[in-house]
Parts: C-alpha cells; sequence; structure tokens
C-alpha cells in the first residue's frame, strides 16, 4: 500500500520530497503539508525513514 500522510503530525519541512525518489510527493500549497500520489508511489519507504516528526507511514 502507498504511504499515507498523517496531516496531524506533517509540519511540511519538505523533508520526504527531497527523499522519494519516485518524486510521489509534493507538499500542498494550501496546507503546507506532504501529499502522496498514490499512483506514482513506489511504496519504498524512504519518506517513512526520513520523517522527523513520524507523520508517514507505508503500510504492509
Amino acid at each position: 500500500m502507498p504511504a499515507i500522510v498523517n496531516e496531524e503530525e506533517c509540519s511540511g519541512c519538505g523533508t520526504c520530497v527531497d527523499e522519494c525518489p519516485s518524486e510521489a510527493i509534493t507538499l500542498n500549497d494550501d496546507k503546507g503539508i506532504a501529499v502522496v500520489d498514490q499512483d506514482e508511489c513506489v511504496e519504498c519507504g524512504a519518506c517513512e525513514e526520513a520523517c522527523p516528526n513520524d507523520a508517514i507511514k507505508v503500510e504492509e
């Protein structure tokens, strides 16, 4: 299952955007939080590892 962002925990730091090898994550302009393109996510877990707030999970 692709990565899921916990909007309450996401600080909008952009670390996940920088670490995503498939460029599947962007920051939402309105809320300033990470958004995952479910079709582009390769479920590698790089974003989950990189997130300093533990706001992203890749479900198995």
